[in-house]
């Protein structure tokens, strides 16, 4: 399998959550001061793939949601953002569709997340039988989605059934503390999600996480990155990311703007940086496309309607000064 011919067909089959986001508005508001809301797609999976289709891919997402108004507004979002939902299934009971109340401030920012029962959760391995593979480039996932049953299960069936198909692996760490019992059953899952993945993304956290303590996040990564033909990107905020391939590493800083909110950074880095995979850029412009995308995203409201499309991205790149250093 060779990774990168594989992600420029450029279509992609994404597996976790699709949610709603309320945003206090107007910008600036604090949620407990708002008296009105604007509402938009959220859920880092939806995010990433509403990044790719504006930046011209194709994205199928594969998730449940609740089988009510708020399962529905997150359906039709899916719909005019152009991404295939027919993998999505509506889940009645007690379960509920994610749902993010946000604020648009950096200074003393709220996010507040409601996941009780959360739907996503009851995908199951019926769900990915019925996905065709090897009719994608690519499959790409975050790992809030292995944090419970069914759908932790279900996913590592996927991760076979990809590999079965020669389909490669993009992971997103994303950890989400409030998901899981415990970080070191976070930390157990990962790494056995890990030694399917061909492209693993985290911030040094994340990969702090995956470690066991934070120290032993970087030379986990360099680890990982010795297996022939794997990407791993290594993001440290504000001192940009290190990235190993092909039996080097680079570094990339960021693009300095005034960020309205530190919420989408990650989702449009993740997006940004394969659909420039697959329009045939190198591994290296690849991320500093990504980090362009994340600076675009936290300068604007909502996540979702924030991806730059490919016009904006390019504009942006032209029109700032370039990659701040990094100083680690």
């Amino acid at each position: 399998m060779n990774l990168l011919n594989q992600i420029r067909q450029n279509k992609f089959v994404i597996i976790g959550r699709a949610g709603i986001d309320f945003y206090a508005d107007p910008p600036g508001t604090k949620t407990e001061e708002a008296t009105q809301f604007f509402s938009c797609l959220g859920g880092s999976s939806a995010n990433i793939g509403v990044a790719i289709v504006k930046l011209g891919g194709q994205a199928s997402l594969v998730t449940c949601v609740s089988d009510d108004a708020l399962g529905r507004l997150a359906v039709n979002e899916l719909a005019k953002y152009g991404i295939d939902a027919s993998h999505v299934r509506s889940v009645s009971g007690e379960v509920r569709t994610s749902l993010a109340v946000v604020e648009t401030r950096i200074e003393d920012h709220q996010s507040v997340i409601y996941r009780n029962n959360a739907a996503d959760f009851q995908m199951n391995d019926a769900d990915i039988d019925r996905v065709d593979f090897s009719a994608f480039g690519a499959l790409i996932t975050t790992g809030t989605v292995l944090a419970a049953q069914p759908s932790r299960d279900a996913t590592l069936k996927a991760f076979q059934a990809a590999k079965d198909a020669g389909v490669p692996i993009i992971f997103d760490v994303d950890y989400r503390p409030y998901s899981w019992t415990s970080g070191e059953e976070a930390a157990s899952v990962y790494s056995k999600a890990a030694e399917y993945c061909d492209i693993i993304i985290g911030n040094d956290d994340e990969f702090g996480v995956m470690a066991g303590r934070k120290a032993d996040g970087f030379p986990l990564a360099q680890k990982l990155a010795q297996k022939p033909g794997r990407i791993i990107v290594y993001k440290k905020g504000e001192f940009g990311s290190t990235t190993f391939y092909d039996g080097r590493s680079f570094d990339t800083g960021i693009f300095r703007v005034e960020a309205l909110k530190p919420t989408g950074a990650g989702d449009s880095f993740l997006g940004a940086f394969i659909a420039s995979l697959a329009g045939g850029q190198s591994v290296e412009d690849s991320v500093a496309r990504g980090s362009a995308a994340a600076a675009i995203v936290v300068s604007r409201v909502g996540c979702a309607p924030a991806m730059p499309t490919p016009d904006e991205l390019n504009s942006f790149i032209k029109t700032h000064s370039g990659l701040s250093p990094v100083h680690a």
